[in-house]
């Protein structure tokens, strides 16, 4: 078994393999990879039976396994999602500007891999073939390093896509799999600048600080979800109510879900029953403020900290706010900068809403579960930044990108 230099140094190699391949052999390789997940389900099955078996012998919380499990409905998604990654355009070689300098020079901007692209993730098998689509399409090769928890799943899941890659004639070394779960591996892994040009953390806020304290090589954060659903003075209830249930219960382990309602008070006395009640019919606790518990005993009293906290749980905090404003900044100091949305009939608030909140998708009347690379046309999704350099939001093709100048002369020399 080849250590992890050997590894970063294969990877390297098959980067630069990458860059010569057409996008007609790319496409084929990832038909070719979403074939072989349909026709491999009853394997990729029995591997993510032992995780889930390992999980609950773990006490792994019923979220947590609900992200790790493998369904065939949940792989034929994922497969969906690797033939809409060969659907789309190939961002490589497009040349995105030129311009004529003064001297005759003309000179332009072209979109390029990022090279290596290292992916340290949790317990959700599905961001293995997610993660290898897309940096393969985009011409990057990767060094993925899962969770302990969905080992064998990942496992065998690599396997089908280092096989489909040698059925096309393509270097299966475009993307290699640590096995060796161990945080001291993750942490060599976070500083082999020799070959990774870039690391990407997917994952709760624990695994996102421990890369970003710890690498020596680029980091592009993904963030934890404290989403936030505000529902102004003019909402249409019913339609909140329903967009609240979706955002926080259908499901609860993801970045996407809500974690946290606000709710104007001129409209708190007819919005806060229902909402309450629909939640508790659902089991979910509601951690609210003095005005929210005024309204039901179901209600926990909320502590300051239960408005910053991503639950992944049953489990949701409320506020009252005297206005737009209020909750505009409210969300700002404790959202993660992940996902917002504000129910309303108010055009001007709604404009408000959007150009104030400082999260990478803001939403106006709909639910925060949009926000997925799937959704927004991408077709998978390495992640989802919520920093501000380089990529925010889902990140599909473009963001695992990078470019370069291009400099077309005729003899020029500076004088």
């Amino acid at each position: 078994m080849m250590n992890l230099e050997e590894m970063g140094s294969c990877a390297k190699a098959a980067s630069r393999e990458l860059i010569k391949i057409s996008q007609p052999l790319k496409n084929a390789c990832l038909i070719s990879i979403a074939r072989n997940l349909i026709a491999h389900t009853d394997e990729i099955i029995a591997a993510n039976d032992k995780d889930i078996e390992n999980g609950k012998a773990n006490n792994m919380p019923e979220a947590l396994l609900d992200r790790l499990k493998l369904t065939a409905d949940r792989i034929e998604g994922i497969a969906e999602g690797v033939r809409q990654v060969a659907s789309l355009d190939d961002p490589i070689g497009e040349v995105i500007s030129m311009k004529e300098r003064p001297n005759g020079l003309m000179i332009g901007r072209k979109r390029v891999p990022l090279g290596v692209i290292g992916i340290i993730y949790e317990s959700r098998p599905n961001v293995t073939v997610d993660a290898f689509s897309l940096c393969f399409k985009a011409g990057n090769a990767c060094i993925l390093r899962g969770g302990s928890d969905a080992i064998n799943s990942n496992i065998a899941l690599v396997k089908i896509i280092k096989d489909s890659l040698s059925e096309n004639n393509v270097n299966p070394n475009a993307i290699f799999l640590l096995e060796d779960t161990s945080r001291e591996t993750a942490t060599k892994l976070m500083k082999l600048n020799d070959y990774i040009d870039v690391l990407i953390p997917r994952g709760g806020a624990g695994l996102i600080s421990s890369v970003v304290q710890n690498a020596t090589v680029p980091v592009i954060e993904t963030g934890t979800g404290n989403c936030h659903v505000y529902v102004d003075a003019t909402a249409d209830v019913d339609m909140a109510v329903e967009i609240i249930k979706n955002a926080k219960l259908q499901r609860l382990g993801v970045c996407n879900a809500c974690e946290s309602l606000v709710i104007h008070k001129d409209i708190v006395k007819e919005a806060a029953p229902k909402i309450i009640a629909m939640l508790k019919e659902n089991d979910c606790e509601v951690r609210g403020d003095d005005v929210i518990a005024s309204f039901d005993n179901y209600v926990v009293p909320a502590n300051e900290e239960d408005y910053s906290t991503e639950f992944l749980a049953k489990i949701i905090s409320a506020k009252v706010v005297d206005n737009i404003d209020e909750a505009i900044e409210h969300i700002n100091r404790n959202s993660t900068g992940h996902s917002e949305s504000i129910i309303t009939k108010d055009y001007d608030n709604a404009q408000k809403f959007l150009n104030e909140i400082d999260s990478a998708a803001v939403y106006v009347n709909a639910s925060t579960r949009f926000t997925d690379g799937f959704e927004f046309g991408f077709g998978a999704e390495i992640g989802i930044s919520t920093q501000k350099l380089h990529a925010r939001g889902p990140m599909g093709l473009e963001a695992l990108t990078t470019t370069k100048f291009i400099i077309y002369g005729n003899g020029q020399v500076r004088p």
